[in-house]
């Protein structure tokens, strides 16, 4: 796997024309407010077999030290989950069940930690998809199996820890958010988050967001139906 410290040509580092950030207000604000702003966003990733763009699909709100889902509850710093009580715009991948990584994203101003889980992403052209099934490996072509799912989307896009700690914010990256649809004009939907049924009553919390019927989304909650989230 490639990571943020591999040696890659200036060429291959150079922002593509026409490079549009997302507004510092968005890495600087709460993960609740954050989570559904970076719906319709896009993420860049640079690997051996050429660029990756993908538009986000789905995401998850993990903020304070008071939400029971987080790691950093109850104030826990550890080696670990130092990275969200750093500033907002940074990159934080832990593995879970020893081989699945989750990617997030870094959000609020230091010591507040904050982060908001990036659940599913989409790619933007046939060329993206081509280059996420290469790395995947699949013959499955529903689109959930290709990158709906936090484990999914990093295979997809060749994430591993080695980009724990990269700054979203820098286009020269391996790594890197840019702005993409306006999230005004995005019909977005709310619920439970997923398999967190040890954070008690916040488990219950509508902090999942995602894109209304989209085939990408990573889970299907019978149980919860998506309601309408409220700007």
């Amino acid at each position: 796997m490639s990571s943020e410290s591999d040696s890659q040509s200036p060429q291959s580092l150079a922002p593509h024309s026409g490079f549009q950030p997302l507004p510092p207000s968005l890495f600087a604000s709460k993960a609740l407010e954050a989570s559904p702003r970076l719906l319709g966003q896009t993420l860049v990733r640079r690997t051996e077999i050429g660029e990756i763009r993908s538009r986000i699909i789905e995401t998850e709100s993990y903020g304070g030290i008071e939400d029971k889902g987080s790691h950093a509850y109850g104030g826990r710093r550890t080696n670990r989950t130092e990275i969200m009580f750093g500033a907002g715009g940074t990159a934080y991948v832990y593995l879970i069940y020893g081989m699945y990584h989750c990617l997030n994203v870094v959000t609020g101003v230091p010591d507040d930690p904050q982060a908001v889980l990036i659940r599913a992403v989409e790619p933007l052209t046939e060329e993206d998809e081509r280059r996420m099934r290469l790395l995947r490996s699949i013959k499955s072509k529903k689109p959930a199996d290709l990158s709906g799912g936090p484990g999914k989307l990093c295979r997809a896009l060749d994430i591993d820890k080695s980009f724990n700690g990269c700054r979203l914010t820098v286009p020269t990256s391996s790594l890197y958010l840019e702005a993409g649809d306006d999230v005004a004009g995005l019909d977005i939907v709310c619920g439970p988050r997923i398999n967190i049924d040890y954070a008690e009553e916040y488990a219950a919390k509508p902090w999942r967001f995602f894109l209304k019927d989209h085939s990408y989304v990573s889970i299907n909650d019978k149980a919860n139906p998506p309601k309408p989230f409220h700007r």
